[in-house]
């Protein structure tokens, strides 16, 4: 598959983001927003270099650029693209109408909010974290289409793991070999997470490593190499009759799909089939059921209840005191976006939104066993964005 490495976001794209966001500014009352974060004024803007983005509910965006000037003025959709000004011109940018302005306090660093506060002082600032997150989940036809592409690259790629898998290497030597296809494929890079202190690797491991706790709010998260980084594979060697799990997200023109597949040289122990059969299992329910309307929180407790009528309710995503509290997340312009299927989460799903579906059992000393797939929310039913055989891959 040939791969288009420069897509630029297109203009109309933009557009219909930015009247988006503005109609509901104008619902809330705002006058206008103040967009620091970098992924935002990608999405509203086209480029991602050192910017911040004013939106006023009327009028101009304004794109004021710290660097690079050059390239911003060349990528961004936008008409008024300027150098990042003096702070004692910066109320002029804003008008003496601003007065309610909403930033992303999900993100936005207490320096950076205390700087707008002392600037602006006559001005209320309002969170609008759960309305930039929730106007993103729902993608677009364009977004959709990027992150097709991205599941028959990453796909691809999980493809060809038989191919330089082999008993005795390293975790680390898997995941370079893998990490490789991923690159030529166009397909490597940047995993882009939304949560503080929250970072990843790609997951390359086997046996015990893929059940130990980690830091990583997630189901898996590996040994790692050093105790800076304790995620994802280490120097330990595969090991016949282990379960060895490959997750990975591949990143295509800004756009995220995520998958898992199991691998195995020799039989797995009854017990381990049993539990990948059960997220087999799960999975099929939880994606018939990913359509418009059902509540994200009734897919996490229908899985839940799988699990544990099957009695692997302990090992279900994660193992006892270590559990990881969802079935799947949204993916998109980063791998923890909205909606999630997870307890509390009582929002309906909406067509549009692309969700990672990822059932796993983990049992210490033994390892993990589960499945994952992309997915998008259509008007009737789901779209499989990682199409790939489900099976564990025995060799």
């Amino acid at each position: 598959m040939q791969v288009m490495m420069n897509r630029p976001v297109p203009r109309e794209e933009i557009t219909a983001r930015i009247e988006k966001i503005r109609t509901r500014l104008a619902a809330d009352g705002l006058d206008g927003a103040l967009f620091n974060y970098s992924v935002d004024v990608f999405y509203f803007t086209g480029t991602r270099q050192n910017c911040v983005l004013w939106m006023p509910t009327e009028g101009v965006p304004v794109l004021l650029v710290r660097k690079s000037f050059s390239r911003a003025q060349q990528e961004s959709a936008l008409g008024d693209v300027r150098p990042f000004p003096a702070s004692r011109d910066l109320p002029e940018i804003f008008g003496k109408k601003a007065r309610k302005i909403g930033l992303t306090f999900d993100v936005l660093p207490v320096q950076h909010y205390t700087f707008y506060r002392n600037l602006l002082p006559d001005c209320e600032f309002v969170d609008i974290s759960a309305v930039n997150r929730d106007l993103r989940s729902v993608k677009s036809v364009w977004e959709l289409e990027q992150m097709r592409i991205g599941g028959k690259l990453l796909a691809e790629a999980f493809s060809h793991i038989p191919e330089f898998l082999r008993p005795g290497m390293r975790e680390l030597d898997l995941a370079a070999d893998f990490e490789h296809h991923l690159r030529m494929a166009g397909i490597g890079g940047y995993l882009r997470i939304r949560g503080f202190n929250q970072e990843i690797t790609g997951i390359a491991v086997s046996g015990r490593n893929a059940a130990l706790a980690g830091c990583f709010d997630g189901r898996v998260t590996g040994r790692g190499h050093w105790t800076a980084a304790p995620y994802g594979p280490s120097t330990d060697r595969i090991s016949e009759g282990q379960p060895i799990m490959v997750d990975y997200g591949g990143f295509y023109n800004g756009y995220i799909v995520d998958m898992t597949r199991i691998f195995c040289f020799g039989k797995l122990a009854p017990e381990l089939e049993k539990a990948f059969r059960t997220s087999l299992a799960i999975l099929a329910w939880v994606r018939e059921n990913l359509i418009p309307g059902r509540i994200c929180e009734d897919l996490f407790t229908g899985a839940a209840m799988m699990a544990a009528e099957a009695g692997l309710g302990e090992n279900f995503m994660g193992h006892s005191g270590e559990l990881a509290k969802f079935v799947g997340h949204g993916v998109g312009l980063e791998l923890d976006e909205l909606p999630v299927l997870a307890p509390k989460f009582k929002a309906p799903l909406t067509a549009g939104q692309t969700i990672a579906v990822e059932p796993t059992f983990l049992f210490p000393e033994k390892g993990a066993v589960g499945i994952e797939n992309t997915f998008a929310v259509t008007e009737s039913k789901c779209e499989k964005l990682t199409d790939l055989p489900d099976n564990i891959v025995y060799m």
